[in-house]
């Protein structure tokens, strides 16, 4: 460990310190009537605003009361999956499409899907030298910390970084959507031959190519696809664009886009909230857990075996000894996760054209096991399932994208329903998000330093 990054005892002294007088009693927070993470005990968030962009629904009335259903996810409306099932039956890609979408409000036609594309295609670039003097001579082992760095970067080379007016802002949110993804793969190319020593490949995107066409073109050293594996890559991408305007990493954006603040700098901030474990960093966390697991397991088909093991992981014996089965469950869904559903038709067709049929049952059976155990070891207040983590990371491995840039895939999608709430917040907000904290401290008299006494423990 070097010295910059090295504890001391003197540090883990005052961490103590801090922690004997940072911790809350948890009953306060009933006595106050403060919903830990502004959800309640079924997941229903706090009312923190109005959206026109997304939709989640996880229950519906009947008879007057509110049953759990079928999850659904609406884009501006429309059904997450007739959108799909409209673009690929047209053999169209949709990311571009569904940017469109959620970013104008409205379904583009032919010739205006076209000039957007080609708009797109045209902000897929780098400031001149870019690439060497940012991405190359300060490599990042964490391709989330290098997107935030590379964000942030771009602020410096806009003459109009502070202008927040909707057309400028408009502006820096399309550019930031098409040049995501160079700074995401071009971070990992430099990644991979600094850090781990591997050849270096820099492949320019073409503007005529799809999103994510372009994403695995400058990804592989051949710079070869299939058309399998690039309609695979769109739909995810498609499906991660957004989720409603509570999820951590959007909300994040609204509380400091009301502050006035740069474009850069929100997005900035949202991708140090999609980093987390708890948010976009969850597929990495599931595919790693499916990496023991599939040491441990001798057996894939012996479905005791496999409920050992989830035993296991819910007691804290295994993995990480979170107690958590990671891709399962959801801050808002119950009964299923309409993506996760959409996502594994197409994760299933990918696998039998990859050879992963063996891997695939796998994750199929461990999914179906995992809900009973969970139901059967924990109280839960609300049903549980698959969520679109459980499936993302197995697809990106089949794909052969690198654990590393699993979560930048997410990020990359997500900068459209970022940009799209950046623009409703501006549009339609004008004072800063400022939520209330109850305070709990007792007040005090001041104290000389000369009387002050500690007690020695």
């Amino acid at each position: 460990m070097n010295e910059y990054s090295m504890m001391t005892q003197e540090l883990q002294d005052l961490a103590a310190l801090s922690m004997e007088h940072g911790q809350i009693p948890s009953g306060l927070y009933d006595q106050y009537h403060v919903l830990r993470g502004l959800r309640d005990v079924n997941g229903k968030g706090v009312l923190a605003g109005l959206t026109d962009i997304s939709t989640i629904t996880s229950s519906k009335e009947v008879d007057g009361k509110m049953v759990p259903c079928d999850g659904e996810l609406r884009y501006r409306g429309y059904d997450i999956h007739d959108l799909v099932d409209g673009f690929v039956a047209e053999q169209r890609f949709g990311y571009e499409e569904v940017a469109y979408l959620l970013i104008f409000g409205r379904l583009p036609e032919e010739e205006e899907l076209k000039e957007f594309q080609k708009l797109l295609g045209s902000y897929r670039t780098l400031p001149t030298n870019f690439v060497r003097d940012v991405i190359m001579k300060a490599p990042g082992k964490d391709m989330m910390n290098t997107l935030q760095r590379g964000v942030l970067t771009l602020y410096g080379y806009d003459d109009m970084a502070d202008n927040i007016s909707i057309p400028n802002v408009l502006r820096q949110c399309l550019q930031l959507t098409s040049t995501v993804p160079l700074l995401a793969v071009y971070g990992y190319q430099a990644y991979n031959h600094y850090v781990e020593g591997k050849s270096f490949y820099i492949h320019s995107p073409k503007p005529e190519l799809s999103t994510a066409e372009n994403i695995l073109r400058m990804l592989r050293p051949n710079k070869k696809y299939t058309p399998l594996e690039a309609r695979v890559l769109d739909v995810a991408l498609v499906l991660h664009m957004d989720h409603g305007g509570g999820n951590n990493s959007t909300f994040t954006n609204h509380v400091v886009t009301s502050s006035g603040t740069d474009t850069y700098s929100a997005m900035a901030a949202s991708l140090g909230s999609l980093k987390g474990p708890k948010h976009g960093g969850a597929n990495i966390k599931v595919v790693h857990m499916f990496d023991e697991m599939k040491q441990t397991v001798k057996d894939w088909e012996d479905e005791d075996e496999i409920k050992n093991y989830l035993l296991k992981l819910l007691n804290k014996e295994a993995f990480d000894h979170s107690g958590l089965i990671y891709g399962m469950g959801h801050a808002v869904y119950s009964i299923s996760d309409p993506r996760a559903r959409i996502f594994k038709g197409f994760l299933d067709k990918l696998a039998r054209e990859k050879g992963y049929d063996e891997e695939f049952e796998f994750y199929n059976r461990v999914e179906r096991l995992a809900v009973e155990t969970i139901q059967e070891k924990r109280r839960i207040y609300k049903g549980v399932s698959a969520n679109i983590d459980f499936y993302s990371g197995l697809m990106y491995r089949i794909l052969g994208l690198p654990d590393q840039l699993f979560t930048p895939m997410f990020a990359v999608a997500r900068m459209v329903g970022w940009s799209a709430h950046r623009l409703e917040e501006l549009m339609n907000c004008d004072k800063i998000i400022r939520p209330a904290y109850q305070s709990i401290a007792m007040d005090k008299e001041y104290v000389p330093m000369k009387d002050r006494i500690v007690i020695a423990k």
